[in-house]
């Protein structure tokens, strides 16, 4: 059974709210999160309502303060719960949208993509199987982007503006 505590407060302080099921709006719960709990379950936090604006990959484990999970403000607005995945992994990115122009296959971790892809867009991709995490910069830092099995014919479908890509790595349990 997956949960996740939210608290207002930095270090488990003030107002909570606890959580065990997607929740597509938070905002009736607490007015912002300085510090979050995870108690069980893998977890994708949202700075906006309905699934929106910067994501947050969160595991197991105890985040004092929006910083611990690479965050850039307080605000938490919805989360989802997605299930741990063992199988195998691959995916595929392409320089251009709609999965044209240069393609390169991965089916492992990629701490720096310029140097692995020759590249520093990823406009589309296939992840075919096992989830993935993208980041804004090198060395898994910056933003986070969460992507599920499927087609991403362009990057504002896994919720990117900019097709500039640092890094990626596989969501696994041992991440968490």
């Amino acid at each position: 059974m997956g949960k996740i505590i939210f608290y207002e407060g930095s270090n488990f302080q003030g107002r909570s709210y606890e959580c065990s099921a997607d929740c597509p709006d938070t905002y009736s719960y607490f007015n912002c999160c300085n510090s979050i709990r995870v108690t069980g379950g893998h977890w994708v936090g949202y700075e906006k309502p309905y699934y929106m604006g910067y994501q947050y990959i969160l595991g197991r484990g105890e985040y004092p303060n929006f910083h611990h999970w690479m965050g850039f403000n307080s605000c938490m607005r919805s989360c989802q719960m997605f299930s741990p995945y063992r199988g195998a992994y691959r995916m595929r990115i392409y320089n251009r949208p709609e999965m044209y122009g240069h393609m390169m296959e991965f089916t492992d971790d990629c701490p720096n993509v310029y140097d692995r892809f020759g590249y520093h867009g990823i406009y589309s991709c296939n992840c075919m199987e096992g989830y993935w995490i993208f980041y804004e910069h090198p060395n898994y830092r910056g933003r986070q982007y969460f992507l599920r099995p499927g087609e991403y014919r362009a990057c504002s479908e896994w919720g990117c503006m900019n097709p500039m890509i640092g890094s990626f790595r596989r969501m696994r349990s041992s991440l968490m």
